[in-house]
């Protein structure tokens, strides 16, 4: 039929063909997050023992990270100095007994439920690996010293005077490799710097990618950066230069033990399900060994800062992102954060926080046995562990792609 209309000169409909889809750029963005990948970068961390601040393997971890990220593509890297005086005496907070029902006692938030022993160790022979033992030896200085933080900044072509500061506490204490607390967020935020750092990946705002020291202490890294970097928000810097040294800030993301959300304590029994009992005669609780199928994303913010309605809608804004984009793991939104190095930005800025728990109600009730103690190793974790650390991953990469405005040249 259409030969005979050709042939008798009527004129035949042009045909139209469909372009194809825009890829999505966000969607190109996470897939570049692989597992084995993330994991060889925790484990990369783990060389240098827990890297307990002041200590020169913690110096050294800090030289590997500014070296990886170089290597890797976040060429503008730098340093943050700050004056910490270390006490001279420490009084860690004694075990708490494992017992049924009351206040989980951090925070201000409540569990009636289990609860296991939660400490941090200080003694060295508790570590069984003799070479890890040895590494972690060195104490950390007493008086006054310098300290430093690490960061590189992805530059935003539109908007390079307004930025999101994505960050992780670098440090550890316990005697272990500080695998999980927090090889996991500081792997997570690598991870990201590495992404966003790759030809053609361009965005409208700044990103600020940063590895906080001195955590253990008090989050004094993050509170030494709030001051000395709060007023110069925004400044060009020099004067008509384009250039913005900080950026003013439009939100912080913390991430803070990413990978072990196994539930609550339960009871101990032996092989014939008589209950275990501790030194004291009391039930011994700990949590089940295997990743829970309810395991999620807590991100956190906190309700009374001064700046809570932005970041519970930045912390819903990574709720939806972990929706669309996340692989295996769901997040949930609560509204308590504390103890982590958000806190010192959430009167300045919209802050929240990523965990693996709720820190108030489940990791200060002893969810996770290796909080801490000279079990957090790599070896004490499974696929499944990890992979809710990359499913943290997922959510802040897609979360801040779309809030900078990322996109993808080919």
């Amino acid at each position: 039929m259409a030969l005979a209309l050709c042939l008798a000169g009527v004129p035949l409909p042009a045909l139209t063909l469909e372009a194809p889809a825009p890829a999505d750029p966000i969607a190109t963005l996470v897939k570049q997050l692989e597992l084995e990948r993330y994991k060889a970068t925790i484990k990369g961390l783990t060389q240098f023992g827990d890297r307990r601040q002041g200590t020169e393997r913690n110096r050294r971890a800090l030289d590997w990270i500014e070296a990886w990220l170089k290597a890797n593509g976040c060429m503008n890297t730098e340093r943050l100095q700050y004056e910490y005086t270390e006490p001279t005496k420490r009084n860690p907070a004694p075990p708490q007994p494992a017992r049924a029902g009351g206040p989980a006692g951090q925070g201000g938030s409540t569990l009636f439920g289990q609860r296991a022993p939660t400490s941090v160790n200080t003694d060295p022979n508790a570590q069984p690996d003799e070479k890890l033992r040895a590494l972690n030896a060195e104490p950390t200085p007493e008086g006054t010293s310098m300290r430093e933080n690490v960061y590189c900044t992805k530059i935003g072509n539109t908007r390079p005077d307004e930025m999101y500061i994505v960050g992780a506490h670098m440090d550890g204490i316990g005697w272990g490799e500080a695998a999980n607390d927090n090889g996991s967020g500081t792997a997570l935020v690598m991870e990201l710097a590495r992404i966003f750092s790759q030809p053609g990946v361009e965005t409208e705002r700044s990103i600020r990618f940063i590895l906080w020291n001195n955590e253990e202490t008090g989050l004094h890294g993050a509170s030494a950066y709030v001051a000395q970097r709060r007023e110069l928000q925004g400044i060009e810097s020099p004067k008509g230069s384009g250039k913005y040294p900080e950026p003013k800030w439009l939100g912080m993301v913390q991430h803070d033990m990413m990978m072990f959300d196994h539930g609550m304590p339960v009871m101990q029994r032996d092989a014939q399900g008589k209950p275990l009992l501790d030194a004291k005669g009391q039930p011994r609780y700990a949590p089940p060994r295997e990743q829970r199928a309810e395991a999620d994303v807590n991100i956190e913010f906190q309700s009374t800062s001064k700046h809570a309605e932005g970041a519970a809608k930045l912390a819903w804004h990574f709720r939806a992102a972990n929706d669309k984009y996340a692989t295996d793991y769901p997040a949930a939104v609560g509204f308590h954060m504390t103890n982590t190095d958000s806190v010192p930005f959430m009167d300045w800025a919209p802050a929240i926080s990523l965990r693996e728990n709720e820190r108030g109600m489940q990791i200060g009730a002893g969810w996770n046995p290796h909080w801490h103690q000279p079990s957090d190793l790599f070896s004490s974790y499974s696929d499944k562990d990890f992979l809710l650390g990359l499913n943290a991953a997922q959510t802040t990469l897609a979360a801040i792609a779309e809030l900078v405005g990322a996109r993808v040249k080919r």
